[in-house]
């Protein structure tokens, strides 16, 4: 379920990989078959993962990858049936590793299979409006309402009861059912992950999708990128506001409300019955307890416990930053 919209080419021999990512000195114990690559999250026995952080330390002494792309001044902090590729740049090796593995994720140019609605057997399915395009891969609910221009790209799952604005482009990405989608989004492209190399940026690829649960509402001109490595989801019952950005790998529990302009970066995730005010900005890699409350304008750098109410940039409980603005 992690990958469904890309073909892996795996599996892969160890010693491809090592040559692969030119790793020198490795002696090799077992020329063992990887079929893919995953986070130290879902990685299973039969996988290749990788640890870049210290963030993710207590995550990583339970993967169950048998295979880890690390630095050496991670490597203790992996369990000891992990057997250990050590590279200068975990990132960029993962990227190029991961790029080997699913060589159709780097590309995201316009769906040269979309063709017009009314060619297809959704023509008499749905309600729609002018110049809507659909590509291959594509299934859509009973009930569901697409506005003008818009292009459903290829690798889209849409339930029933389904409202897609006029104006908006979707790709990988599982919508499920009473979900309304308003005018101007784009949703399951790339985000934005690359890594500066001399004169040349190397993009990293983007295998996951976007998963958006029943009965949310996306606002305006949001966009929601897929996941990296891992899908980026919104959760039941979620209300997002216009122009708000929400990055990779990012998740949303349930009954969150989101206000306009807030931008959340990549793989931070989000409880439920979260409220955020308009132009509130939330740092990567961080963890948004449930019930939590942010002010609007908050710049949030830290993880927030649940029950929280916090304010300020950098944003601080409520109560702690009315008594230093008073």
């Amino acid at each position: 379920m992690s990958h469904p919209f890309f073909k892996n080419n795996g599996p892969l021999s160890v010693s491809e990989i090592i040559e692969y990512l030119n790793i020198k000195n490795y002696k090799l114990k077992s020329d063992q078959k990887i079929k893919d690559i995953k986070d130290l999250f879902t990685a299973n026995i039969s996988d290749i993962t990788f640890f870049h952080s210290k963030k993710y330390k207590e995550v990583a002494k339970n993967t169950k990858a048998s295979f880890c792309i690390t630095t050496d001044s991670l490597k203790n902090d992996l369990p000891n049936n992990c057997n250990l590729l050590i590279v200068e740049n975990v990132l960029i090796s993962v990227s190029k590793l991961t790029s080997k593995f699913y060589p159709d994720s780097i590309n995201d140019n316009f769906d040269e299979t979309a063709i017009s609605i009314s060619e297809t057997k959704f023509k008499d399915k749905v309600k729609f409006g002018k110049n809507v395009l659909v590509g291959n891969n594509v299934s859509l609910g009973s009930n569901c309402v697409i506005g003008h221009n818009s292009i459903i790209e290829k690798n889209v799952n849409i339930g029933n009861n389904c409202s897609i604005g006029s104006n908006t482009i979707i790709r990988n990405t599982i919508i499920k059912d009473n979900v309304r989608i308003l005018d101007g989004c784009v949703i399951g492209k790339h985000g934005f992950g690359f890594f500066p190399m001399k004169n040349q940026n190397l993009r990293y690829p983007h295998i996951g999708i976007v998963i958006i649960e029943d009965n949310c509402e996306i606002g305006c001109g949001a966009t929601i990128d897929r996941g990296s490595m891992s899908n980026t989801v919104i959760g039941k019952n979620s209300y997002l506001d216009n122009q708000i950005h929400i990055a990779h790998n990012v998740k949303i529990g349930e009954n969150s409300i989101i206000a306009g302009q807030v931008g959340i970066a990549g793989s931070s995730v989000i409880g439920s019955n979260v409220k955020i005010g308009g132009q509130a900005g939330i740092s990567g890699h961080l963890k948004i307890g449930n019930n939590v409350e942010i002010g609007g304008g908050s710049g949030v750098i830290k993880s927030i416990p649940d029950n929280t109410k916090v304010m300020g940039y950098p944003a601080k409980k409520i109560k702690e930053f009315l008594r230093d603005n008073k």
